[in-house]
Formats: structure tokens, C-alpha cells, sequence
């Protein structure tokens, strides 16, 4: 019984076969192949979510452009912010990010500015493409986080559970040279995001007259319970002082959300959106 149980636990350990594959001269990295894997699903995804609310599926790919433009920087710049200690005395490495070091809140808060200037440009609603973009979005983060586990980062703490996370001594936090195995959050969150998108699908295909901004603002508050959780395991998270910077906005994520599902519910007012022309076409 014992062996057995030994087995099993091996059956389960995870290790990364690597960061990239030799691909001839070219070193193909995963984590790229995944964010643009998870780029090329969430648009296809959008644009047919897109065409089931009557909205033109071309808005949307010009959509996802920007996103992408707003969305890159936002994360780098966030994780820069708060890693200043280090970047300063390396400002030649500021840009450097195909070394790693981007944050998903700083992607989620710079796409969020993209998409609302997008809004204004078009004279679309704001609210109306942030539900149809974000089951896509939270898609997305479930595939990127396995770019995570290739690059043997952005793990939990020291651990001996069935399902542990095997971590090359060059990757070891200090402190934990020791430790092998530890906690495969990047696995913890993907799960996670995979059940947001499912509860995100449901809302969107079983009650297609729910107000605008409902599905972005449940997508807010679910994702953030989940990372609020995860992000306690974890031994590299960015800090403000004594406080993690992921927990903090993850809490800011799941009140303002609350509050924008009172707003709309409680209230029975609608959000703050773009001004919009009078005529209510396909368009828009």
C-alpha cells in the first residue's frame, strides 16, 4: 500500500520540460505560443459572441488590437513600478521584457484604458463590449498561466502535496534553496479561471437580456476571489510594504464589482458609460 501510494505521488508531480523548444536557429518560447494561442481563441471567441448580441464581429478584432497595445506596456510598467528597487539600478533592463517580469493586473488595468478611449472613438458602449470580451479575457488567463509552469515561476509555498510542483535550484526563491516541491499555483489559478469562464458562459448564453456591464463586473468579482486566495500561497508577490499588491487589488476588484452589480440591481440605475449617438445601429 505504501509503493502504491509513493507511485501515486510521483504519478502527480509536475516539472517543466523547459521554457522554449530549438526550433532550428529559433528558440521558440511557451509562454509566447501561449499568449498568442490565448489571443487568436479569445478573438474568434469574441467575434462570435459578438454576432449571438447582433454586433459587428469586425469591432471586435479591431478591439482585440488594441487591447493587446494597451494591455503589454500596462503589464510591464506595473511590474517595473513595483520591483523599482531592482530596475533602477538596472534601467537597461526596463524594457527588457522577454526576460519576464509582467503582472495581469497591469494588463487588465491598461486594457481597460484602451478599451475605453476604443469606445469613445467608436462611439460604442463600453460596457456592452466588456461583457462580450470577457469570457474571453478569463479564458485567456487560464491558458497564459501554463506559461508560468514553463518558466518555473510564480509558484506557492513549500509543499509535499500529490499534485507538487518540482523547482530547479536555479529558480528557487532565497530562503528555499532547500525545497524542492511546492504548491503549482499557476495550476490553482487556471482551474480557477476555467470555472469563471464557465459561470461567465452560462450568464451569457441563459439570460441574454441582463444589463450592461453585468457579465465584465461578475467577472471581476469571481476572478478576484479566486486570486485574493492563490495569491496568500505564493512566495513571489509583488509588495507594497508589508502588503501584496495582488491581494490588495483583488479586494478593490471584488467591492467595486459588488458595488456595480447594486448599482444595476439594487439601484436600477444603469453604469457610466460612453456617450452614445442616437441612432442604435448594428454598429454600435
Amino acid at each position: 500500500m505504501l509503493q502504491t501510494l509513493l507511485n501515486l505521488t510521483v504519478a502527480f508531480e509536475f516539472t517543466s520540460p523547459g521554457a522554449g523548444i530549438q526550433l532550428g536557429p529559433a528558440n521558440l518560447r511557451w509562454y509566447g505560443i501561449l499568449i498568442a494561442s490565448a489571443v487568436l481563441i479569445g478573438m474568434a471567441l469574441s467575434q462570435r459572441l459578438a454576432r449571438m448580441r447582433q454586433l459587428n464581429p469586425d469591432l471586435v478584432g479591431d478591439l482585440v488590437i488594441w487591447l493587446i497595445v494597451g494591455a503589454i506596456p500596462g503589464a510591464r510598467i506595473y511590474y517595473v513600478l513595483f520591483q523599482w528597487n531592482y530596475y533602477s539600478q538596472h534601467p537597461e533592463q526596463i524594457l527588457a521584457i522577454w526576460r519576464g517580469g509582467i503582472a495581469i493586473h497591469g494588463a487588465i488595468i491598461g486594457g481597460t484604458l484602451a478599451a475605453i478611449l476604443f469606445s469613445r472613438l467608436k462611439q460604442c458602449s463600453f460596457w456592452r463590449l466588456a461583457d462580450i470580451v470577457a469570457p474571453s479575457l478569463i479564458l485567456g488567463q487560464a491558458i497564459g498561466r501554463w506559461g508560468n509552469f514553463f518558466n518555473s515561476e510564480a509558484f506557492g509555498s513549500p509543499t509535499n502535496v500529490p499534485w507538487k510542483l518540482f523547482i530547479p535550484p536555479e529558480h528557487r526563491p532565497s530562503g528555499y534553496e532547500a525545497e524542492a516541491y511546492y504548491h503549482p499555483t499557476f495550476l490553482y489559478e487556471s482551474l480557477w479561471n476555467l470555472m469563471v469562464f464557465g459561470l461567465l458562459m452560462a450568464l451569457f448564453l441563459r439570460f441574454p437580456k441582463l444589463k450592461r456591464g453585468t457579465i465584465f463586473l461578475v467577472y471581476a468579482i469571481a476572478y478576484s476571489l479566486g486570486r485574493f486566495w492563490i495569491e496568500g500561497l505564493r512566495t513571489d508577490s509583488l509588495m507594497l510594504g508589508p502588503l501584496k499588491m495582488a491581494q490588495m487589488v483583488s479586494l478593490i476588484g471584488i467591492v467595486l464589482g459588488g458595488m456595480g452589480l447594486v448599482w444595476l440591481y439594487l439601484l436600477k440605475r444603469p453604469l457610466p458609460d460612453v456617450k452614445l449617438p442616437r441612432s442604435n445601429s448594428f454598429n454600435v
